[in-house]
């Protein structure tokens, strides 16, 4: 795991000072190594942090030359089938190959020589971003991993091309002039996150999942088509392979599930580095700890952090399953002061506006597991890959018994619901809550009463679920922005997916899953010096899940049906058998209690206004009606203040 940068300037000169201070903004990547690699004639410069995992010796510094010197590459990542690959190579070279260690990173070189980018991409197991400069042809070719574990934004700023791991390495290039993208703003505003292929800024980019890009440098570099080309496509998995094992036996796909899965954290529990989990009890993170375990002869290292709030406590959960595993656990219970005091340095750490809230306690458990080791398994993916969100049983219910009303009669019926203000419904709600079971006595029912009503305004199902996981209007919210095109909207043409689960799941890999959930992991993991690596997103069990049919994944409103019952081989079910929690802190009452100064200044009305990036007066609307109780806006207010202390980081 590592940072990388460059830039290729076309009307001036490279030098190694200004890609070094690129690199240097990275250190947080990689502590342990720096190098960097120009060649002026081309007007190329290579800059690399490295955060040493696999081959610590000096055979593993970057940037890095093939065996025949012709290409020179930065590499983030791993390539977890880098010793099956380097065996083939040998097996078909001509002559001894001169191998100078045993790092993953001469792999990649070595085939990419051989057999050329475009046909070793897809040969690659792993999470991956790199740069690969090839010194005769005079090309840059920048890739990234299927699922879009590790990031790498791009773009032109003058007369320079940059790219980089992190915002925070372009901005250090003296052509960056970049300036924030008002209809960026808008798409974060929604989702709290910006939508790939965007940034937050006009002309960058990231770069896809499963994406290429090739620039030539012979010519105008300036004038080249920047349109990345695909190495692998989500979609094309959904039309090959979706669902073709209907009349799998349970048993069996349970049967090869475990293989796959085995084989992938096996893989993934390389390292000549300590290596230990994230386990928070759950099902996801449980799976990955229990194969971790049968294929670990000493105990697995784990960790979690728990909370004085118990609504948002998991950690006896997690000890539990360590101890019937037989891990080595690590527990932290944080105060509110704790992760009061790591806010300040979010803008920091996620480099454009972020709004997740579990980016909190993700840095803190990040901290904590880097304090025994360097390299750390999570369970994210489960939840995308086979129907684990509670949002894909609740948004298909409701679709089920109101999508064949008329929409003028959906629309008065939603406006009848919101009539009646929120504290009128949660007075309601209390009267009848002793009556009910537990399970529906849900607390905040009048903001959910309100939820529920714009998605009932909604001609079809596509747009309940972007009602569902919207937070702002954003082209309301941000005066003279549009939002940009999402998969939500169409914008990847999807394949015919009937199920409307199944459409939520394809549409939650291709954009929550990397730009929220993804993001949210790397930043908050490197920017500790930790590596995460995620074995759920390996591609091979993608695939396998959607070529099951859907039985095998919901069952009876419950998501995840193979991946429990893999897990009830290690874990009994009583352990694991409960309500899913978010990983989460409470934003809610933190906004009316210790944060209130904080939250006061950045949502100042004269600041709003004379900023202008957002509708000042109903920004305030919400903060006021926030703080009095009547309404809990704390994602809607969560998102404005992470701009807001983003921008005033700027």
């Amino acid at each position: 795991m590592c940072g990388i940068v460059g830039y290729v300037a076309t009307r001036s000169t490279v030098d190694e000072d200004t890609v070094r201070s690129m690199a240097d903004a990275l250190v947080h990547r990689g502590p342990d190594d720096a190098g960097v690699w120009i060649d002026r004639d081309a007007g190329i410069a290579l800059g690399h942090r490295r955060l040493s995992v696999v081959d610590l010796s000096p055979g593993g510094h970057q940037p890095m030359y093939s065996a025949d010197g012709r290409l020179v590459v930065v590499f983030n990542g791993e390539i977890y089938n880098f010793r099956e690959l380097r065996k083939e190579l040998e097996a078909s070279a001509e002559s001894p190959i001169a191998w100078r260690g045993h790092s993953d990173t001469e792999v990649l070189l070595e085939a990419a020589s051989r057999w050329g980018v475009e046909r070793a991409l897809p040969r690659f197991v792993g999470m991956f971003a790199f740069a690969l400069w090839d010194r005769s042809r005079r090309t840059l070719v920048l890739a990234r991993d299927r699922l879009g574990e590790k990031p790498l934004y791009y773009g032109w700023q003058g007369d320079a091309f940059l790219f980089g791991s992190e915002l925070k390495a372009l901005r250090r290039h003296p052509r960056w002039r970049a300036d924030v993208d008002r209809n960026a703003v808008a798409s974060f505003a929604r989702f709290s996150y910006v939508p790939a292929p965007y940034s937050i800024y006009r002309g960058i980019f990231k770069l896809p999942p499963g994406a290429w890009l090739e620039i030539d440098c012979r010519g105008d570099a300036s004038a080249a088509d920047l349109r990345p080309r695909r190495y692998w496509s989500l979609a094309d998995v959904v039309r090959t392979s979706n669902r073709i094992r209907a009349d799998i036996d349970p048993e069996a796909a349970v049967d090869e599930f475990e293989r796959l899965f085995g084989s992938a954290v096996a893989g993934q529990m390389i390292a000549d580095v300590p290596l230990g989990a994230f386990l928070s009890g759950g099902v996801d993170s449980s799976a990955v700890v229990a194969v971790m375990q049968a294929h670990s002869p000493r105990p697995v290292r784990t960790f979690t952090i728990g909370f004085s709030e118990e609504a948002f406590n998991e950690a006896h959960h997690a000890r539990a399953v360590a101890a019937h595993l037989g891990t080595e656990h690590t527990e932290l219970y944080v105060t509110p002061e704790d992760a009061l005091a790591v806010i300040p340095e979010l803008p920091r750490v996620y480099d454009e506006p972020f709004s997740d809230s579990s980016q909190i306690p993700t840095l803190l458990l990040s901290r904590l597991t880097r304090r025994s080791v360097t390299v750390s398994l999570s369970g994210d993916g489960g939840d995308e890959l086979f129907g684990g969100y509670n949002r894909y049983t609740w948004c298909n219910q409701i679709w089920r018994r109101v999508g064949v009303l008329p929409v003028p009669l959906r629309r008065a019926l939603a406006r009848s619901m919101t009539t009646p203000g929120p504290a009128a419904w949660d007075r309601l709600a209390a009267l009848v809550r002793p009556l009910l079971p537990a399970s529906l006595r849900h607390a905040s029912v009048g903001d959910k009463v309100h939820k529920l009503a714009g998605m009932l305004a909604q001609s079809g199902p596509q747009g309940v679920y972007r009602a569902l996981v919207s937070h702002w209007n954003g082209a309301a919210l941000v005066p003279g922005a549009t939002e940009l095109p999402t998969p939500i909207d169409g914008a990847e043409g999807a394949p015919p997916i009937g199920d409307l689960t199944a459409w939520m799941m394809f549409v939650d890999t291709l954009t929550y899953l990397p730009d929220d959930i993804l993001v949210k992991v790397d930043r908050a993991s490197m920017a500790a010096s930790l590596e995460s690596r995620v074995p759920l997103l390996d591609h091979r069990i993608v695939e396998f899940a959607w070529s099951l049919p859907d039985s095998l994944k919901v069952r009876h409103g419950t998501g995840k049906w193979i991946l429990r019952q893999l897990l009830y081989r290690h874990v009994p079910k009583e352990l694991i058998e409960r309500p899913k929690m978010g990983f989460g802190v409470p934003i809610d009452s933190w906004l009316r209690g210790p944060l209130r100064g904080w939250a006061e200044d950045l949502l100042d009305e004269t600041r709003l206004a004379r900023e202008g990036w957002f509708d000042a007066a109903e920004v305030r609307r919400k903060w006021t009606e926030h703080l009095s109780g009547r309404r809990n806006w704390q994602y809607h207010l969560w998102d404005i203040l992470m701009f807001q202390a983003w921008f005033g980081a700027q």
